[in-house]
């Protein structure tokens, strides 16, 4: 046999699986229980106390069937024998009447009683056998079995009612989720969040970033050609002083942060698991149905069956032949004890029932996959806690049920504002003072600069770096900068490279007058922050993301016109436009640079208006001719159409009119001539036309007076014009990688020359001219076809073994002196 204790496991689980019980269903695992003790109960006393006693009916009686239909066993006779003939029928109370003896003569009536009754000559055994006969045929099957039907009913709905807990599918999620509700709510992190958000909530509206409104400026006569992508900001602050610097948080511990920062992470990743699925929340649904239509089921035949348990029944077993008699009549002592117990089922039952329609009540009565944080919302300032839906609202409808405190702690971790302050603690507690000291670096330009890559966010410590000239941050998801930026004096470059970064109205103020370069990398015009807009001071500003996409097709810049100071714009994106509105900046535009991706620019005619550029560089954007716009910048000094699809160049000749024209550079293009009317461009001082296919070199080129700057480099050039000596000012010449074969006399009477890059040709021999070069101090010679070298490089004084490019064995073909002249330093 088996104890209560081992039966109630069935109903058991796992401690922390608690919160997740609503009181209706550890209502019904209490009336569980009572039922199963009920089961118990009664199987018990049954195996121990359950039986019939019988005794024959003589032959006179009726025939059976009239017997057993007057035979009534009323409420009255259950639990007590009958008291007078009246509770039988005729037949059998006449039979039992007629065997009552007289008293013997001379025997006193009231003497020592004498024995009563009829002998029926049936012994011990034979009684014993008629009972067990009449127990098995006579006794209805629900007599008999009622126990063992209560006890499966019981174990039935205590299963159902702990089934979404052990179905594996289910299982997994419950139990992740309980963990990490458990750690959620234990975490010291959540206490010190929320009892902290009071205080930040009014602080955070006063923020910067709060009072910018977007307003869009487009201008009457552009207003049908244009759609801006980058808006305007106007900028509003609060009439009240902003505070300089939000307070920081508490400290937490290295470990209480790391747990935090791995719950965060946990989180995210159910919520990306569950949410997708609504089966727990169907299986507990299906499971509840279950229930219901199997209390049903119980009460439906058991109301049936109760009517007819009795307490006497009439038992014909077939047995004459071993004891003379065929029918006998039998009473069932544990019919009234059954019934009791049988009615006090069907209350429990009953009981159950009700709880099961009210929890199908509260499964439909509102949408439960669905749930909403805006209460936690209400209360603390982590006002992007995002609503839930599926499987994962279900659970947390499941434990408010229990305690809607477990709710409001998990939502803590679920905010991205929430996260980002634990990041910022665990950040300043890694990046201190000392450690970012030691990542300052001095760049090119001899400047203390600091560079961040990949960091949760902005060390307050940077801040206390007060010699600080450039700082770069490149890949870090919030920027926040604060007040305390003022103290850096020095800061005049920075550079925000996928960071989205916000910034105190102390602090914009500093930056505003300070800035002078500023470097934004973006994918989308949305990262690039609104105050960029408002630096008066910025003088450099480099753009480098997606300007341009299928809703945009035509980019308006018309933000940047309240860059009154900006002098240099660098725009490293994919336009097919260059935007009308850049005509704004014209008073004090000096440079721009736009560098696209290989998407064809097609439309240059806002350049016209920009006069006041005097250097422009248009790299790789697919041109196939110089555009004409270029032609009206009067002011214009340097011209680069670096990389692009340019064949020819004819209209060159225009480029007589941009008398400050200087350098000149069409490298990586597909030009295949120089026009003769480079000779009209008096003014170019500089000319790069290297990595071309040009094949010939005009003469005319080699008539400009102010020329000191050629590179001719791989090209398929074979010869070199004598008219190169015109060039008294050539400085610099280099035809590297081309088809040369010989190098005039003429281009030594450069006299200016300081460097010469002829190497990779197939040049023979270096004329001994070569040593009227006395200015020369750069000179490649490697890849050719020589057998020597000159000794005259001996007076080319400033040439030096690092700066002399040529293969050894060359090299070793030098006089003694000359060697020792070239390799001293």
């Amino acid at each position: 046999m088996f104890s209560l204790t081992e039966v109630a496991s069935l109903n058991d689980i796992q401690p922390n699986y608690r919160i997740l019980k609503p009181w209706w269903d550890v209502f019904m695992d209490y009336i569980g229980v009572i039922m199963l003790m009920l089961a118990i109960f009664s199987g018990t006393m049954q195996l121990s106390k359950d039986q019939v006693a019988c005794l024959p009916i003589l032959e006179e009686s009726t025939n059976p069937e009239a017997a057993q239909n007057q035979l009534e066993c009323s409420t009255s006779v259950l639990g007590t024998a009958p008291s007078t003939t009246r509770d039988l029928p005729d037949s059998v109370a006449h039979e039992l009447l007629n065997t009552q003896p007289t008293p013997l003569k001379g025997e006193d009536r009231w003497s020592q009683p004498q024995p009563r009754g009829r002998k029926t000559n049936l012994d011990y055994q034979q009684y014993v056998f008629v009972n067990q006969m009449c127990y098995h045929d006579a006794l209805p099957w629900y007599n008999k079995y009622f126990p063992y039907l209560a006890l499966i009913h019981t174990i039935m709905l205590m299963v159902s009612s702990n089934f979404w807990f052990k179905y594996p599918k289910t299982s997994s999620k419950i139990e992740h989720f309980v963990s990490i509700l458990g750690r959620c709510f234990e975490s010291p992190w959540t206490t010190k969040a929320l009892s902290e958000t009071a205080c930040e909530d009014s602080e955070e509206k006063q923020r910067f970033t709060g009072g910018v409104v977007f307003q869009k400026h487009v201008s009457s006569e552009d207003s049908s050609q244009s759609t801006p992508l980058i808006e305007t900001p106007t900028v509003q602050f609060p009439t009240e002083k902003l505070i300089a610097e939000a307070p920081s948080l508490t400290t937490l511990d290295k470990k209480d942060g790391e747990q935090a920062k791995a719950l965060f992470e946990k989180v995210r990743k159910f919520r990306v698991h569950v949410e997708d699925s609504d089966f727990i929340y169907k299986l507990y649904v299906a499971q509840t149905a279950i229930k219901a239509l199997k209390i049903i089921l119980i009460l439906s035949y058991t109301s049936t069956f109760a009517s007819k348990i009795s307490f006497c029944h009439i038992c014909q077993p077939k047995i004459e032949s071993l004891t003379g008699y065929d029918q006998f009549i039998c009473t069932h002592n544990m019919a009234f004890m059954l019934r009791k117990l049988l009615f006090t089922f069907m209350a429990m039952i009953c009981l159950y029932g009700l709880v099961c329609l009210y929890t199908l009540y509260w499964l439909f009565r509102r949408p439960l996959k669905e749930y909403s944080f805006e209460k936690v919302r209400e209360e603390s300032s982590f006002s992007d806690i995002p609503d839930v839906k599926n499987d994962f609202a279900f659970l947390l409808h499941m434990v408010d049920q229990y305690d809607q405190l477990y709710s409001k702690r998990f939502g803590v971790f679920l905010s991205e504002v929430s996260e980002n302050k634990l990041r910022e603690i665990s950040l300043n507690h890694e990046w201190t003072f000392e450690k970012l000291r030691q990542h300052v670096t001095s760049n090119a330009q001899d400047e203390q600069e600091l560079q961040l890559f990949m960091l949760s966010g902005l060390p307050n410590a940077v801040f206390d770096l007060t010699d600080l000239e450039v700082l770069k941050l490149e890949l870090i998801p919030e920027v926040r900068i604060s007040a305390k930026v003022s103290q850096m004096t020095n800061l005049r470059e920075l550079h925000l490279y996928h960071c989205p970064a916000k910034v105190e109205q102390t602090a914009f103020t500093f930056l505003r007058d300070h800035l002078r370069c500023l470097h934004i990398k973006f994918t989308d015009v949305a990262e690039i922050p609104p105050w960029i807009y408002l630096l008066r001071s910025l003088k450099e500003l480099n753009l480098i993301g997606n300007l341009n996409s299928e809703h945009n097709k035509m980019i308006g810049l018309e933000s940047l016109r309240d860059l009154r100071h900006l002098r240099m714009l660098y725009l490293k994106s994919n336009l097919n436009k260059i935007p009308t509105n850049l005509t704004e900046l014209s008073p004090h535009l000096t440079k721009l640079v736009i560098h696209n991706d290989g998407t064809k620019l097609l439309v240059l005619n806002s350049l016209k208006k920009i006069t006041s550029l005097v250097d422009l560089e248009l790299q790789n954007c697919d041109l196939e001719r110089i555009p004409h716009a270029i032609f009206s910048l009067a002011n214009l000094q340097e011209l680069d159409l670096k990389n692009n699809n340019i064949r020819t160049i004819e209209e060159i000749i225009s480029f007589q009119h941009l008398r400050r024209l200087m350098c000149l550079k069409l490298w990586y293009n597909k030009i295949t001539a120089i026009p003769p009317s480079i000779g009209l461009v008096k003014s170019l001082e500089s000319l790069v036309i290297c990595h071309n296919k040009l094949e010939t070199l005009p003469p005319a080129l080699f008539h400009l007076p102010k020329l000191r700057h050629i590179d001719l480099s791989h090209n398929c050039i074979s010869s070199i014009p004598v008219e190169v000596g015109y060039l008294h000012n050539l400085q610099h010449f280099a035809i590297t990688g081309n088809k040369v074969e010989v190098l005039p006399n003429q281009l030594f009477k450069c006299s200016k020359l300081k460097v010469l890059c002829v190497g990779h040709n197939s040049i023979t021999s270096i004329p001994e001219a070569i040593g009227q070069l006395v200015q020369l101090s750069h000179l490649e010679l490697k890849g050719n076809c020589l057998d020597c070298l000159p000794f005259q490089l001996g007076q080319c004084r400033l040439l030096r073994k690092n700066l002399l490019f040529v293969e050894d064995h060359l090299f070793d073909t030098l006089p003694l002196e000359v060697k020792e002249s070239i390799s001293s330093e």
